[in-house]
């Protein structure tokens, strides 16, 4: 649990970028409530190899309201939760693939396992983010996906 919490928040920039040290699953939780800052989309969109569309639609966010986002104020609640969820899944995707170009060629290929649709397109939902990880998990573990 304290990797996975280290990968993500290296994903979405450490504590350079969301302005505090993030030490447990409960500030987490507190920085999502509260809002990212808008430069972890910045992060993430080179943690991911997705651009601002890509990323906006990976996670049913419309493109214009991250691009506002970008420029001032903190992320909404839902949008930092959405945020968070890609970068547990980008941060899982290293881990299983090896490196951050393999990952992020693998998000945009269609994928057997999911009905040959790309993982990023996957991702706008929960359940379909916990396919995506299990289709990583059985990667990490030599299973066939």
């Amino acid at each position: 649990m304290v990797n996975e919490l280290r990968a993500v928040l290296r994903e979405l920039g450490g504590r350079s970028v969301l302005g505090r040290n993030l030490a447990s699953q409960r500030d987490l939780s507190d920085a999502i409530r509260e809002g990212f800052p808008p430069a972890v989309v910045e992060e993430l969109m080179r943690a991911s190899g997705l651009t601002l569309k890509e990323l906006a639609d990976a996670l049913d966010l419309s493109p214009r309201s991250l691009q506002r986002r970008r420029r001032s104020g903190r992320l909404a609640r839902f949008e930092s939760d959405r945020l968070y969820r890609m970068a547990r899944i980008v941060a899982l995707a290293q881990q299983s693939l090896g490196d951050r170009e393999s990952a992020a060629r693998w998000l945009k290929r269609p994928n057997r396992a999911l009905g040959n649709i790309p993982p990023v397109s996957w991702m706008d939902t929960e359940l379909g983010a916990r396919q995506i990880e299990n289709v990583l998990g059985r990667i990490a573990y030599g299973g066939i996906s």
